[in-house]
């Protein structure tokens, strides 16, 4: 799996949202043949257009483009969330919300034209087999892996295959005087969606979990019960920048928060038909206190979970507005290997809000909303956040929340200007600081052979070499001339945070950027009633 960087711009979140679903439980009573005979002669009509073109049209013409413009067309009519998935990006979406892929458990990128470890996933075969970050994977079963032209898309099938299946790899480690031999089993490899599970004091645990796949409830539920194990009487749920997910691994979350019998949600689809959801006694936190970290990319199933919460008076959600997205999608096969995910119900807090922003005026003001939140101010200021009195409901203990358009925080935290300025934007956005880390840690990794983990997190400091380094190796590739004169100390920590991924992963990263977050720094005063 390539290697991917953490943490993109905010306006990238906005534009992943978009394709993300809320798997559908609804039951449908219409029967196949009913909803298929219904509206034939319109079909027909579509049918034939498209057989004229494939063989009376003066021109050769991929009929199979036509037909997918026309789905797109027919989509973008509808609503921002119901999506066409073509047959190449099936296996991607289905692998990223299921939650895992058959492969070999290595974090790579493409260095001059070679796959390049950058971290063996801990426990994977790859680890097993004592392949290491820095290794150069240089054939496969006899293929070669290196040279240009090829993508990072045709290197991952050579070392993806069936499970249990093996690959011999041949590998350049430096250092080393010939190329050695490892013998791999492919295994199922776990797309984490949870990144991280620490303690952030005595009393108070964190979990940060990057969207809602299958594989997510189990996760989640590993990872509260560790830090149960830990002491945890208090949970920091980080939902920043989650686009959303299943819903049923949403409620599931919920579960573990509420008493038995509270209300998680209901849908209602255009018939009138209403399903509701309810907290069962299977929940392991329902004492403890719990804050819900959002920002203007949660989405979806963030917003459920943040809104069950809220709506039951159980916890604090701790940030800035949602994203605002209440429809919820349901696959549909379309034959060929594509799928649909259409739209076929609206979502509803406990308390009955629709937090489903309006989306009249077209897809793009749509996605646009969220330059709307910055020129408002919407982002500094909670008192910018437009509300309407129509949109009002109370809690059980007499709290008001509002509907029309994300989950409003109990307690807000402005944007950090000093994380989000527009030179920091800008190298994140392109994959600048991971490459530029491990190209340093490849020139001598022995370097860190004494230095654990913990001390790493708690002790280590980036030289301002680094920075400077940083800056050059950026404008030489941009061919441009940025300065990070105003920002060395953020930059430090993006440098430290990207090696301590390199370097132990499993949350380091998290661990080490949470120590300059102010709405992490929010949650901790909150815990300590300050």
């Amino acid at each position: 799996m390539p290697y991917q960087k953490k943490y993109l711009p905010l306006v990238l979140g906005v534009a992943i949202a978009a394709g993300i679903f809320i798997g559908g439980k609804l039951n449908f009573t219409d029967s196949p043949d009913r909803l298929f005979s219904t509206n034939n002669s319109k079909k027909d009509k579509l049918n034939r257009l498209i057989d004229y073109i494939d063989y009376d049209y003066v021109d050769e013409v991929n009929t199979d483009s036509i037909v997918d413009v026309t789905v797109n067309g027919i989509l973008d009519n509808l609503d921002p969330h119901s999506v066409y998935i073509p047959q190449k990006d099936m296996q991607r979406v289905t692998e990223n919300m299921k939650g895992d892929f058959v492969g070999i458990g290595v974090s790579f990128y493409t260095y001059r034209d070679t796959i390049t470890v950058v971290r063996s996933i801990e426990n994977g075969p790859s680890a097993k087999a004592g392949i290491r970050g820095g290794d150069r994977i240089i054939m496969a079963n006899g293929d070669s892996l290196y040279g240009e032209g090829l993508n990072d898309g045709e290197l991952v099938k050579k070392l993806k295959g069936p499970i249990n299946t093996k690959v011999n790899l041949k590998v350049y480690r430096k250092g080393e005087p010939e190329l050695l031999n490892f013998t791999v089993k492919r295994s199922v490899i776990p797309i984490k969606s949870v990144d991280a599970t620490y303690m952030l004091t005595e009393k108070l645990g964190y979990i940060k979990v990057n969207r809602f796949a299958e594989s997510t409830y189990k996760e989640f539920k590993k990872g509260l019960t560790k830090l149960k194990e830990l002491g945890a009487t208090e949970i920091a749920l980080d939902l920043r920048d989650n686009p959303g997910g299943f819903l049923s691994i949403a409620e599931q979350m919920v579960d573990e928060f509420l008493e038995d019998d509270k209300l998680i949600l209901f849908t209602k689809n255009k018939r009138g038909s209403i399903e509701k959801s309810f907290a069962t006694k299977k929940g392991d936190f329902e004492d403890g206190k719990v804050y819900v970290l959002i920002n203007e990319n949660s989405a979806s199933a963030s917003e459920i979970v943040a809104g069950a919460l809220q709506d039951n008076d159980k916890g604090t959600i701790v940030g800035r507005r949602s994203y605002g997205k209440g429809l919820v999608q349901r696959e549909m096969e379309l034959g060929d290997g594509s799928a649909v995910r259409l739209t076929v119900s609206r979502y509803f807090t406990p308390t009955g809000r629709s937090i489903q922003r309006p989306y009249k005026n077209g897809n793009k003001d749509y996605y646009d909303e969220y330059y709307e939140r910055l020129e408002s101010g919407e982002l500094l200021d909670p008192e910018k956040i437009k509300v309407a009195d129509s949109l009002k409901f109370t809690t059980p203990k007499g709290k008001t929340v509002f509907g029309g358009g994300g989950i409003i925080p109990d307690v807000f935290v402005p944007l950090d200007n000093s994380m989000h300025n527009e030179t920091l934007i800008y190298i994140k956005r392109y994959p600048f600081i991971d490459n530029f880390v491990f190209r340093e840690l490849d020139k001598d990794r022995h370097v860190f052979d004494g230095i654990s983990r913990r001390n790493f997190i708690d002790s280590f400091e980036v030289e301002e070499d680094w920075v400077y380094a940083l800056q050059d190796y950026v404008n030489i590739r941009i061919n441009n001339k940025i300065t990070f004169v105003a920002y060395h100390t953020e930059v430090k920590q993006y440098l430290k945070a990207t090696l301590a991924d390199q370097l132990f992963g499993e949350g380091a990263y998290e661990e080490v950027f949470n120590q300059r977050d102010i709405m992490i720094d929010e949650v901790i005063k909150l815990s300590d009633g300050k």
